[in-house]
């Protein structure tokens, strides 16, 4: 057994997570023991602290860990003491979407991802009283300091330089956003985008469609201070979606019926639907915010001018492949995602979310 530090979330408490020392099992056959190092802090994190998730509390969440391999099971492969990984989701490997290499559309998503315990039930994690606490969030539960993970979770990076709070986000908030782009979306040089949300997600999606060529890449926030960080990323123009109505301006702004692309990453459905209404014919829109119980409200009659509206969930390709796709980018210079993050040491969680919440932090990660 070992003693670990973790952000728990319980019911009926004041903040959202509660700081204090855990004891974590060793691994077993088929997993994987990681020291984590940083771990970003993620709105799906805030939805299951708010009990708007079907996962069970008292919970360790975290599903943008970083760390270092400690110790394998006997039964893993692919991975050894030492190795710097980063940890995204599980899937069970043997499915037909997984094999097609699109694990996030695993029939075994939510069960792996949000059931956060073993298959069997169990978990690693007990309080002070011996009470368990449900693990395994993701494969991994990186609000610990250590983590029994899923092998599936987990990404080698190898020899980077990028330091761990840099490489945490990577394993959802990056991908997903910057794979909508480039997976789903597949924007093209020379086309025009929209983006609804200058967040993490929203931000990334501003990288990757300026790497992919885009002409022209429009973003809306509320917030003064993401709009400058999207323009400093290469956004060609911002404005306040509170100021003005958000379709109408980037009508005006292409300079035509609306924008080949665009992306939602809010949660909020009236801004999903405005993300469908700034299309032009033929336009495609990729809705990423999580919005649990919401309907999206569209007109029918623009979707029969070629108009289309998809979901995609985390980068839409395994994260074995589209890391690698970041930091080669990164290495390059045309990824500069550090500059949206600010780091918090764990014990001062709540004080990260009450950032991200009042848009003071874009991307908040915690350091152990």
């Amino acid at each position: 057994m070992n003693l670990v530090k973790a952000a728990v979330c319980r019911p009926d408490r004041d903040d959202p997570f509660q700081v204090e020392e855990l004891t974590l099992g060793d691994p077993r056959p088929d997993e994987v023991l990681v020291r984590f190092t940083a771990a970003g802090l993620c709105h799906t994190d805030l939805e299951v602290a708010a009990g708007r998730m079907p996962t069970p509390l008292p919970v360790v969440a975290g599903h943008e860990g970083a760390g270092v391999v400690e110790a394998v099971g006997a039964a893993v492969t692919g991975f050894e003491p030492g190795d710097r990984v980063v940890a995204a989701f599980s899937f069970c490997g043997s499915c037909r979407n997984c094999l097609g290499g699109r694990p996030a559309y695993c029939p075994q998503h939510f069960p792996l991802n949000f059931g956060a315990q073993r298959a069997d039930g169990s978990v690693g994690l007990r309080d002070a009283a011996g009470e368990p606490v449900h693990d395994h969030f993701f494969g991994q539960s990186s609000f610990a300091g250590y983590g029994l993970c899923r092998p599936s979770s987990l990404v080698k990076v190898g020899a980077t330089d990028l330091p761990d709070h840099v490489l945490a986000p990577l394993g959802c908030g990056v991908i997903t956003g910057a794979g909508a782009v480039w997976n789903v979306l597949r924007v093209t040089p020379g086309s025009t985008v929209a983006v609804f949300g200058a967040g993490a997600v929203g931000l990334s999606a501003v990288m990757a469609a300026v790497a992919a060529g885009a002409a022209r890449v429009v973003v809306t926030d509320v917030h003064a201070s993401r709009l400058d960080l999207a323009a400093h990323l290469g956004a060609t123009d911002v404005f306040d979606a509170g100021a003005v109505p958000a379709v109408e301006r980037i009508r005006e702004l292409t300079g035509g019926p609306g924008v080949d692309f665009s992306v939602e990453s809010t949660g909020v459905p009236e801004v999903m639907a405005q993300a469908v209404a700034a299309l032009a014919p033929l336009g495609s829109a990729a809705v990423l915010g999580v919005a649990p119980d919401a309907d999206l409200r569209t007109n029918a009659f623009a979707l029969l001018e070629g108009r289309s509206v998809t979901g995609s969930i985390v980068g839409h390709q395994a994260p074995a492949v589209l890391v690698p796709r970041v930091l080669d980018l990164h290495g390059k210079g045309r990824f500069p995602l550090e500059a949206m993050i600010r780091t918090y040491p764990l014990d001062h969680i709540n004080k990260a979310v009450d950032d991200v919440r009042s848009g003071t932090a874009v991307k908040a990660v915690l350091v152990h």
